[in-house]
């Protein structure tokens, strides 16, 4: 389907117009899902030593958080394109609090495996919210609202970090042991989920020209006759299974450091908790601009070089990523570890922007099938970073340099990805169409 009315800017202080209030519910409702997905994850020290685990099973429930959401993104992509994603946001949420909620009664590790497998279809979340900002954005600008959307919702991640031991703390200091505080802690993130998804619903539609449903009860035939076809063209596409691996190389990374990085801290540099918490989140803190700044690029590369600039700006950065990692892997010196895992957070971040500033414009009739397929491989390569860090032949150190290897590797991948000129040329034509009416818009305020 067409959609029409796209914002040709993004104008942080509008809180009206149905574009930006998807753009800001869009954030903060995968703000919500992003902490309750990673909330157990600081807590873990304490979790370990609650139910005796091992590296193993430690490494175990790392990957079953980041599995379950490799089927449920591809899915939740389908379900954007079928019935919109206020209704399919809503619901993922306020089913997704259950198991946050429930975590609290794991008493042993089988438990808690399947907690938190339950747990991570809750990633699923990051499709829904660049699918409504892709619908809502014109190309113009898509690149800058789908990066900056997706890291301010993966702050969620970094505030779980630090947020999560002070609330045990606090929990503690009223006399509540910290083996049962762990359990009363995650209650908060599920109560916040129900209510975010309550008002989701009500706050939001699904374009900016209406909600789905109603769009097609006007046009059905033109809708059911290649909603299906564009799908399937889509999932045959070699690009999206290109950027499917990319993207593992940096949010699965992303991923798998924000389910280590507290327990790296304490074990490496002996932090306590509270410390290593506040450590870690100085990575998931740089979505606050980082993957902005990913996005804002590419698509400055894009208006000045085309699709190829959006290409060459993902491969540099994710090529830095690679490098950042392997060094930041060799830090043996706290200040030396922390100032290289910024500028390794930078790299990472600036790499998921640049990667879905290309999604929306590999496929347009089936942006939640190309959304769900490349996001699904943040998740896979996560699972695989996780068999990694479940070894006990492997130190962390030398997990984190072997995944650092790996993304180097396929950063040229983007070398074999390739754009036809009737691609480029559609790129371009909407391109323009979104610059002028930017530029329209402009001169109609002045």
């Amino acid at each position: 389907m067409e959609i029409a009315n796209k914002a040709v800017r993004i104008d942080l202080r509008d809180v009206h117009s149905p574009q930006m209030r998807a753009f800001h519910m869009a954030w903060f409702a995968f703000f919500v899902c992003f902490f309750g997905w990673f909330g157990i994850a600081p807590l873990m020290a304490v979790v370990r030593g609650d139910l005796g685990l091992t590296r193993e099973q430690i490494g175990n429930t790392i990957i079953a958080s980041v599995a379950a959401t490799i089927v449920a993104r591809p899915l939740v992509g389908w379900l954007c394109d079928r019935v919109g994603p206020t209704r399919t946001y809503s619901w993922l949420m306020i089913l997704g609090a259950i198991p946050v909620m429930a975590i609290g009664l794991a008493d042993s590790y089988a438990t808690l495996l399947v907690f938190r497998l339950a747990i991570g279809v809750l990633g699923a979340s990051f499709v829904i919210t660049q699918y409504h900002t892709s619908v809502m954005f014109a190309p113009n600008c898509v690149g800058t609202a789908n990066a900056t959307s997706a890291g301010w919702g993966n702050l969620g991640g970094g505030v779980a970090q630090f947020a999560m031991p002070l609330l045990l703390g606090v929990i503690a200091y009223y006399g509540i042991d910290q083996a049962v505080g762990w359990r009363f802690a995650m209650i908060g993130p599920g109560l916040a989920l129900i209510a975010v998804g309550v008002a989701y619903r009500l706050l939001t539609q699904d374009t900016p020209e209406g909600d789905l449903a109603d769009l097609r009860s006007k046009r059905p035939a033109n809708d059911r006759a290649g909603s299906g076809q564009s799908s399937w063209s889509a999932a045959k596409d070699y690009r999206v299974w290109a950027l499917f691996l990319i993207y593992g190389a940096c949010f699965g990374v992303e991923l798998t450091i924000n389910n280590v990085a507290a327990m790296y801290f304490v074990d490496e540099f002996s932090l306590s908790l509270e410390a290593a918490g506040f450590a870690a989140a100085a990575f998931g803190l740089m979505n606050l601009f980082a993957r902005t700044l990913g996005g804002y690029f590419a698509d400055r590369w894009g208006i000045s070089r085309g699709l190829k600039g959006r290409l060459a700006w993902l491969g540099l950065v994710l090529f830095g990523e690679g490098i950042a990692l392997i060094v930041f892997s060799q830090m043996e010196v706290l200040f030396l570890a922390l100032a290289t895992l910024v500028v390794f957070s930078l790299f990472v971040q600036m790499s998921e922007g640049a990667t879905f500033s290309l999604v929306p414009l590999i496929n347009k009739h089936a942006i939640g099938t190309v959304s769900g397929i490349v996001g699904a491989g943040g998740n896979a390569g996560a699972v695989a970073a996780g068999f990694l860090f479940r070894s006990e032949s492997l130190s962390t150190a030398t997990a984190l340099l072997c995944m650092g290897i790996a993304v180097v590797a396929i950063s040229s991948l983007t070398l074999v990805i390739r754009f036809s000129e009737q691609d480029e040329s559609e790129a371009r034509r909407e391109l323009q169409a979104g610059l002028a009416r930017r530029q329209a818009a402009t001169l109609a305020v002045q």
